[in-house]
């Protein structure tokens, strides 16, 4: 396994660029976001989707699988039409530490076995993520890493490398995660739906559709 370490802010361009090749390529890889540690590879990675299931202990039929775009238009290319106020929604409150549950297209159900209708999305505030996705091919598919699905999430990179460095390809050590989850928001039906209270609920609480 390969580790950089890179700076929240103005990470550095020639290990971005490295890392992005490395993705393309079909590498898994530990990302940071804006809120916990995430295990990712891209999104048509097929093979990848598996193994980051098998790494996680977490069947695909199961598994939480979010798709985080670069920004509104790519979420386009990868989900079923959506209403005029989702999309204020997802314009208002991104980038930031909140999933919308959404439609897939079928561009997106193939990669999966059970060709789930519905995927998570997600436009990272994190610098590193966004300067990757500049040079990626396609977004990415990811699951937040947590120890046998009870234990938490990971905040320690350090501690991530241990347990799972001989199987993954790349680890970037951003310093220290955040302990705080995403906010989760159903915008699959007539109205959007506060499905976990996370690191964005202040703002998700005053939202009225």
């Amino acid at each position: 396994m390969k580790t950089f370490h890179l700076h929240t802010k103005n990470p550095n361009r020639r290990e971005i660029q490295m890392i992005a090749k490395e993705i393309n390529s079909g590498a898994i890889v530990v990302i940071p976001t804006d809120t916990v540690y995430a295990i990712a590879c891209k999104l048509t990675n097929k093979a990848g989707i598996d193994k980051i299931c098998r790494i996680t202990g977490k069947k695909e039929k199961q598994a939480k699988m979010t798709v985080i775009c670069s920004d509104l238009k790519q979420v386009s290319n990868y989900t079923m039409s959506y209403s005029n106020d989702v999309f204020k929604t997802m314009k208002r409150y991104s980038p930031g530490p909140y999933v919308y549950i959404l439609n897939a297209n079928k561009f997106v159900q193939k990669y999966f076995k059970n060709n789930k209708s519905e995927i998570g999305i997600r436009i990272s505030g994190n610098e590193i993520i966004q300067s990757l996705l500049e040079i990626m091919d396609e977004p990415f598919i990811t699951t937040s890493l947590n120890k046998d699905n009870i234990a938490g999430y990971y905040t320690d990179p350090e501690k991530i490398e241990e347990d799972y460095g001989a199987e993954l390809d790349i680890m970037i050590n951003a310093g220290p995660g955040s302990i705080g989850e995403s906010t989760i928001l159903d915008c699959t039906g007539d109205e959007i739906e506060v499905i976990r209270e996370g690191l964005g609920y202040s703002s998700a609480n005053d939202i009225s559709i």
